[in-house]
């Protein structure tokens, strides 16, 4: 137990303050929240928009991926589009 207490304290603790700035830069960073006009989002719902919002982009970039591979197999693999397509799937 104090050596868990020990780890503890060295690592450094994140203050109240530098927690508020983290939520508002998440805040400002989720489109949903960002259109409200009200200010009065709890810190809570933030990190939940913010792990759906993660969520949702993972979905986005799936979908897209999959319609790249689609439309890669329907031209011709030599052509600079080609190249263009698999360079976009490879990010």
């Amino acid at each position: 137990m104090s050596s868990r207490r020990s780890r503890q304290s060295s690592v450094p603790r994140i203050t109240d303050d530098q927690i508020i700035d983290l939520v508002s830069k998440l805040r400002q960073l989720l489109p949903e929240i960002r259109q409200r006009r009200s200010d009065k989002v709890s810190a809570s719902k933030v990190l939940q928009e913010t792990c759906n919002y993660i969520r949702n982009l993972h979905r986005e970039v799936d979908d897209l991926s999959e319609r790249l591979s689609q439309l890669l197999a329907t031209i011709d693999s030599d052509s600079p589009e080609a190249a263009i397509i698999r360079s976009l799937i490879m990010q």
